[in-house]
C-alpha cells in the first residue's frame, strides 16, 4: 500500500500546493489508508509492475451502483480513478493498459457505463482507447 500512497503523492507534485516533507507524505498516507478501509469493497486498484518488484503505474476503478429502473433494477456505471504512471516509464503503453484492464473489469461487473475525469493532456489517450466527450455528461464546479 505504500507504493500507492507514494504514487498518488507523485501524482499531485504539480497541481497542489502541499508541503513536500515527510510528516506531510505520512499524514498523508495515513488519510489514504483510512479513505480504503472505508471503501475498500467499493473500489478495485490496478497496479503496473515491469521486471522488477516496484509499482510504475495505478488505476482506480470506483463501480457506482445506480437507481433502480422499472425493468432496470440492477445498473451499474464504474469511474476510472487516479491513473498514474511514473514520468520516467511514460509512452511504453503502461497507462492504456492500466485504463483497459480496469474498464474490461467495469464491463465483467455489468457496468453500462464508464467514465474518466481527466487532465487535458490525457483526452488523447483516453480518446484511442475508445472513450467520446458527451454533451450530456455534465459537471458543475464547487462553488
Amino acid at each position: 500500500m505504500v507504493v500507492r500512497h507514494l504514487l498518488l503523492w507523485l501524482d499531485t507534485c504539480g497541481e497542489e500546493p502541499a508541503q513536500r516533507s515527510v510528516d506531510a507524505f505520512a499524514a498523508f498516507a495515513a488519510e489514504l489508508a483510512q479513505w480504503w478501509s472505508d471503501r475498500q469493497d467499493s473500489r478495485l486498484a490496478f497496479v503496473a509492475r515491469l521486471r522488477r518488484p516496484e509499482i510504475v503505474g495505478m488505476a482506480w476503478v470506483a463501480p457506482l451502483p445506480r437507481v433502480p429502473r422499472p425493468g432496470a433494477t440492477s445498473r451499474l456505471s464504474a469511474d476510472i480513478q487516479s491513473v498514474f504512471v511514473r514520468p520516467e516509464q511514460r509512452g511504453r503503453g503502461i497507462g492504456s493498459a492500466l485504463v483497459a484492464a480496469a474498464s474490461e473489469h467495469a464491463a465483467r461487473l455489468g457496468s453500462l457505463r464508464v467514465t474518466v475525469h481527466s487532465g487535458r493532456k490525457a483526452v488523447p489517450v483516453y480518446e484511442r482507447l475508445g472513450f467520446e466527450s458527451s454533451r450530456r455528461l455534465l459537471s458543475r464546479p464547487p462553488d
